[in-house]
């Protein structure tokens, strides 16, 4: 890290009317630039070219490299390089913002969820476990816990498109190059290889079979506890 004017820098801030718990615990280099009305919670680190809006919370420990953050934006324990989040986003905690990412106004990021070159229309939620890389996504999204795009091959990255209004199920892996169109679902544990196409429910998983007595079976022959 740069080698900055951390008292200086801290003290420009808060005469322009940003609020901090416990300034000596934030740490703000030459460039970044902080709206009226955002609070700085212990732990933050602004870096570079990072701009934040008006009315924000930042922290506790959030570290901002090179990024654009709108007006009424919360994040939380995550960190963030070189990406846009619009306004009116909820951000972490856990979250992993990785670079070349445009976070649309009013969508919810959470818990060990990282993004990586993707754009999301605004009120798109993903709320925990899942990671979206290489990806074009729509207006009001909902992605199931554990959804994954599935990327990389083992030489090339390929892109996954999402269509507005769609419903990953959980556990859903998408195998990019894929789309889904607008509207569409897929159930949980699904794995799509082919495009969904709109308003369609896509179901790519095994059937289940149960077998009656097997657990008994096996116990009575001693081959289970």
């Amino acid at each position: 890290m740069l080698q900055a004017d951390w008292a200086g820098n801290r003290r420009r801030l808060l005469e322009n009317g940003v609020e901090m718990i416990d300034p000596e615990a934030v740490y703000v280099e030459d460039g970044v630039i902080v709206g009226r009305g955002t609070l700085l919670l212990p732990g933050t680190i602004l870096r570079g070219t990072t701009t934040v809006g008006e009315s924000c919370v930042i922290g506790p420990n959030v570290m901002l490299t090179d990024c654009v953050v709108g007006r009424d934006v919360t994040v939380n324990a995550s960190q963030c390089e070189e990406s846009e989040i619009g306004d009116g986003c909820e951000i972490g905690p856990y979250t992993h913002i990785r670079p070349h990412c445009v976070v649309g106004e009013g969508s919810k990021i959470g818990a060990f969820v990282q993004l990586k070159n993707c754009s999301l229309g605004r009120g798109t939620k993903m709320a925990h476990l899942t990671y979206v890389g290489d990806a074009d996504v729509g207006e009001d999204c909902n992605f199931g816990c554990g959804t994954v795009t599935c990327n990389y091959d083992g030489k090339s990255k390929f892109r996954t498109t999402i269509g507005s209004r769609c419903f990953l199920g959980c556990n859903t892996n998408l195998v990019a190059p894929v789309t889904l169109g607008d509207g569409s679902y897929t159930a949980a544990g699904s794995t799509i290889t082919e495009e969904v196409p709109p308003d369609a429910l896509s179901v790519a998983r095994a059937r289940q079979k149960n077998l009656e007595g097997w657990a008994s079976r096996r116990r009575a022959a001693g081959k289970l506890k």
